[in-house]
């Protein structure tokens, strides 16, 4: 084994020159009840950019790309303060290759995933989590240390790598949030930013459910939503009928969350995990509680809810679609990328492979 190995490390919050490709990094020796982790590709998220840039501090409420490259940011981690150098990287897809003591089922030679929210509930916060690749050293490196507990086995499973490496948080994030809003079969969801990762997978989930999905997105992005299960598309410029959807997913926030209130039918449930459009919105509380409308802010995720979309993976029921895949080492361009959402679905780093 290898006592250094390649990757990017976060040195502090900022612009894309925050992030610094070094090939020093020790690897990471496993203790009891950890494992060393191969990765063998890593999904990019808006979650490491925003973590990169500091958006999730109190004190920066803009959209995405708010925080410019000398902005002084003390606490925009998820957590709060980060510790630098920080290996981020919350997609993780990789093949243990070192165990410690104490690790129970988990095995060298299976291939691994992990949710990005690692639940670790506390008796004063029961939705206590810690995120890869932010309070932990995530896949933006050959190698990542984790809790054997933690992780899941994904070996059984006919995706690609690339293609499990897509999914831990698009796809655990939509699964929660249909989880949270129950959404169930024969009803209508509307979902906003499908054309993304989350949104994309929200659609083909909740397709799968049997509900009647309606997604917003761009004329450009249209087919690839609709491919995916959505029954009907809106434009982003679009509002969506007035009481007409049973639960409403959103991952976009910003001046037209009034609108997506609206939309819901009396009883209805209104999910949320993400603001790129912007966090700061305005309420009629009357459209709210008059008519029965249930808000969930969806970020802790219970590890049995995971547990359900593994077994959808390894049986291949469900499949994502990656846009493009880079080396590690054009992590920049990748984030450019992801952020000009020019691309539908999502955008993969693969790190240098080298024998173990």
């Amino acid at each position: 084994m290898a006592q250094m190995m390649k990757g990017v490390c976060l040195t502090r919050h900022g612009g894309p020159d925050a992030l610094e490709w070094r090939e020093d990094i020790p690897v990471p020796v496993p203790g009891p009840g950890q494992v060393l982790v191969k990765v063998l590709a890593a999904g990019v998220n808006n979650t490491d950019i925003n973590t990169r840039i500091g958006w999730y501090s109190s004190e920066v409420t803009g959209a995405t790309d708010a925080v410019g490259d000398d902005a002084e940011v003390e606490a925009g981690g998820w957590g709060g303060a980060l510790s630098f150098p920080r290996i981020q990287g919350g997609d993780l897809c990789g093949l243990v290759v070192q165990t410690g003591p104490d690790t129970g089922a988990i095995r060298v030679g299976q291939r691994v995933t992990s949710q990005i929210n690692i639940p670790r509930p506390q008796p004063d916060n029961p939705v206590a989590f810690v995120a890869l690749g932010s309070e932990l050293d995530g896949a933006f490196a050959q190698y990542c240390l984790m809790e054997a507990a933690e992780l899941f086995d994904v070996s059984a499973s006919p995706l690609s790598d690339t293609e499990i490496a897509a999914m831990p948080c698009a796809y655990g994030t939509a699964w929660n949030l249909l989880h949270r809003a129950g959404v169930s079969g024969g009803q209508r969801v509307f979902v906003t930013g499908a054309s993304g990762g989350v949104g994309l997978a929200a659609v083909q989930l909740a397709a799968r459910l049997g509900a009647q999905v309606t997604g917003q997105t761009s004329p450009a992005k249209a087919e690839a939503v609709t491919a995916m299960g959505a029954g009907s598309i809106i434009g982003r410029e679009d509002s969506p009928e007035p009481g007409g959807f049973d639960a409403v997913i959103d991952v976009v926030g910003g001046p037209a969350w009034p609108a997506l209130i609206q939309a819901l039918r009396p009883g209805g449930h209104y999910a949320v995990s993400g603001a790129i459009a912007g966090p700061i919105v305005t309420a009629d509380l009357r459209e709210i509680y008059l008519r029965d409308i249930t808000i969930h802010g969806c970020t802790f995720s219970p590890r049995t809810v995971f547990a359900e979309l593994v077994e959808l993976i390894n049986s291949g029921a469900i499949r994502p679609l990656v846009s493009a895949t880079y080396p590690l080492q054009d992590i920049a361009r990748a984030q450019a990328d992801f952020m000009s959402k020019a691309f539908p679905g999502k955008l993969v780093l693969i790190p240098p492979q080298e024998a173990t």
